[in-house]
């Protein structure tokens, strides 16, 4: 059965262009409108979404094809877009760009879900040569409905109608004309922009809320959106289990990377997510029977962590008893014995393996990665197969047996890497239960295990 999805991509030329920006602002003036906006974010980026959701109220989910695969991702679109009445899909880095052969670009996207594409220019320095831009991107695959641009940072009114003149003579729409003004840049740091978490960004997205409203030609989005073409409607076959289970989930200031459909997955399954802080918190939570660590910023709040000697503690001890632990990236850093800065200064983590982890002024790893396990393990067996993708500007070195062996999508490298002890399974890969159903089903049983003992 089909259904019309209202929905539509903000791609860009390149990182950098402002879609993340435009796309918060977008957002914020269809919340304001009254209508109930769903947001979505092409690849693995967990920051983003952060911006999303500050600014739409609801949450933001990530479409990758890497990670969960083309089918789940249509499933997820089609599952979590179903009560909006539009979908607004940011891409990532440039329309074109993505993994190796271009998997999960905002290309692939696009063509996968039959969105129409606007693109973001960042005409900053540049005349007609932005209507060229316009043209190529519009041509380079017939097969991307490129429906128009907008302009980003411009100088002046008479700076508009000269590339909008050019637009013009070439048939491409152009959707909005954005001037330059810095107080709406978003923070960034050296993974990319700084998480809503930790700044205060409503009044930011008030001030790019008002300048999308007055530059961006919204009304006519809403209509392109309107006339995307309907979707095959899948039909909901996930069954949710009775609660059978307590999984501890890392959530503050320091762990906030994660996939809202990966946690949904779990749920699916039988889990009860209990969030906890690692930076407020003096107690794991109660009749826990797993517990999870993600990704995030460990090492802007390294003096809080080790401060907080009692979680540390209480981790160290769950670890020690069998309790199923998966950590990811900061999650991973957290468990060394030692974490140290930027600035060379050396913090005490949990101790739970047996290593130190770095920071480093230079990104270490990014990029989609396949792994494959190396021994049986909480998430699964020796010979299976995980997809995922890492970037960090970290290293670690543990003296603990390595669980992964892990190849490099992009380049094809293969080393080994993170740490497995007892029932804990950490690395710096970041996966999504969605794409991962055996490692999601293999943890829950582990965690089950646990409980019956």
């Amino acid at each position: 059965m089909q259904k019309n999805f209202p929905r539509l991509i903000i791609a860009a030329t390149q990182s950098g262009s402002g879609k993340t920006t435009i796309t918060t602002g977008l957002l914020a003036v269809l919340k304001n409108r009254g209508l109930n906006v769903q947001a979505y974010k092409v690849g693995p980026d967990y920051i983003d979404t952060g911006w999303h959701e500050l600014a739409s109220g609801k949450i933001s989910h990530n479409l990758d094809s890497w990670l969960v695969g083309a089918d789940k991702l249509k499933e997820i679109f089609i599952e979590t877009s179903s009560g909006a009445d539009l979908s607004i899909i940011e891409g990532v880095m440039g329309l074109y760009d993505g993994g190796r052969g271009g998997i999960s670009s905002t290309a692939e996207i696009s063509k996968l879900l039959d969105t129409p594409v606007v693109l973001v220019i960042d005409a900053k320095s540049m005349g007609t040569s932005a209507a060229a831009i316009a043209l190529g991107f519009r041509e380079f695959d017939k097969f991307v409905k490129l429906a128009g641009v907008i302009l980003n940072r411009l100088g002046s009114d008479s700076h508009k109608k000269m590339i909008v003149d050019a637009l013009n003579e070439l048939d491409i729409k152009c959707f909005g004309a954005i001037k330059r003004n810095d107080e709406f840049h978003l923070p960034e740091r050296h993974l990319g922009l700084v998480p809503t978490t930790e700044n205060h960004s409503v009044n930011v997205i008030e001030k790019i809320c008002a300048a999308v409203e007055t530059q961006v030609d919204v009304d006519a989005l809403i209509e392109l959106a309107k006339n995307s073409a309907p979707l095959e409607k899948i039909s909901n076959s996930y069954q949710l289990s009775a609660i059978s289970l307590k999984i501890a989930v890392a959530r503050d200031e320091a762990f906030n990377f994660y996939y809202g459909a990966s946690l949904n997955e779990l749920e699916r399954l039988g889990a009860e997510i209990i969030y906890f802080s690692p930076l407020n918190d003096k107690n794991l939570p109660e009749g826990i029977s797993g517990l999870i660590i993600g990704g995030g910023f460990p090492e802007m709040f390294a003096a809080q962590l080790e401060q907080n000697k009692k979680i540390r503690a209480e981790i160290f001890h769950a670890a020690e008893a069998g309790l199923p632990i998966f950590a990811e990236c900061g999650g991973f850093m957290y468990l060394m014995r030692e974490l140290i800065d930027f600035n060379g200064k050396s913090f005490e983590m949990c101790g739970v393996l047996d290593g130190v982890a770095t920071m480093t002024n230079k990104l270490q790893t990014v990029g989609y990665v396949e792994a494959e396990i190396l021994r049986d393990c909480a998430i699964g067996k020796a010979g299976d197969k995980i997809r995922a993708h890492e970037f960090h500007f970290s290293t670690a070195e543990t003296s603990d047996e390595k669980i992964f062996k892990c190849r490099r999508m992009r380049t094809g490298a293969e080393y080994f890497a993170g740490a497995g002890k007892k029932n804990l399974v950490a690395s710096y890969l970041h996966i999504h239960f969605a794409g991962c159903t055996s490692t999601t089903s293999n943890f829950i049983q582990a965690c089950k295990n646990f409980q019956r003992q």
